[in-house]
């Protein structure tokens, strides 16, 4: 970028909102559709402007493809089906950061509800249907099918805030990935794998996993990338003082 951002004009205010909206989380990527290693550094480049308290960039980012990328789903895939099988293995994937409340409380577990019910529904699985269940959280671990794992993380020294800064970074390479044809998935999903995942990807013992994220063009012919969750509108969470 050659002008200053305070004098930079937003010729097509349009697309930046587009990009914006037609993020969503994709669950059926073209595996065999490779995505260039230039296009994934761009995105990587205009994402690293995100704002960080101190200008701390707080973010490590390991890319995954080929047979990377193979090896880490078949490993991760092979303990997520040893953990459906015996569930007292849980406790050797351990989540080392709260993503998710302990205690869940409505609006947000009626949204969560609502979230994975209707997702099921998309894709004819009841209540009840276990493996069924299992098999579409695999998912996570194959990537989608994406050709393209992302995969995040922090150094363990850093605060909450750090956190927060993280997510601004991940929100650029979400929107930035629609400026080049491309959809993505974040995945929270990953770090209960981080024994799994660190090693693979050669993380220092100082690090600590973020989450994952699927990047690739998307299977436009598969129903599950019909899946659009609701979102409130404005004056459901906005209070205007004056």
């Amino acid at each position: 970028m050659n002008a200053l951002p305070v004098t930079t004009a937003i010729a097509d205010p349009a697309s930046v909102d587009a990009a914006i909206a037609s993020r969503f989380s994709c669950r059926a990527f073209l595996r065999d559709k490779p995505v260039p290693r230039a296009d994934i550094e761009a995105i990587l480049d205009v994402a690293s402007r995100a704002p960080s308290g101190t200008n701390t960039q707080p973010w490590r980012v390991y890319v995954v493809q080929g047979a990377s990328r193979d090896a880490l789903v078949a490993k991760t895939c092979a303990a997520h089906d040893a953990l459906h099988a015996d569930p007292s293995l849980v406790a050797q994937y351990p989540e080392e950061w709260d993503y998710y409340p302990q205690k869940w409380t409505s609006p947000y577990i009626d949204r969560r509800r609502e979230n994975g019910w209707s997702l099921y529904g998309l894709l004819g699985i009841a209540k009840g249907e276990k493996d069924k269940m299992h098999a579409q959280h695999q998912r996570n671990f194959r990537l989608f099918d994406a050709p393209v794992g992302l995969m995040f993380t922090i150094d363990r020294i850093l605060g909450r805030g750090s956190l927060m800064d993280y997510g601004m970074f991940l929100q650029n390479i979400m929107v930035a990935a629609r400026a080049h044809g491309l959809h993505t998935c974040p995945q929270a999903a990953w770090n209960g794998f981080s024994s799994i995942v660190l090693p693979h990807i050669g993380a220092g013992p100082d690090e600590m996993l973020v989450c994952g994220m699927s990047l690739g063009y998307a299977d436009e012919a598969h129903p599950v990338n019909g899946f659009h969750t609701p979102r409130e509108p404005v004056a459901g969470f906005t209070r205007w003082l004056e």
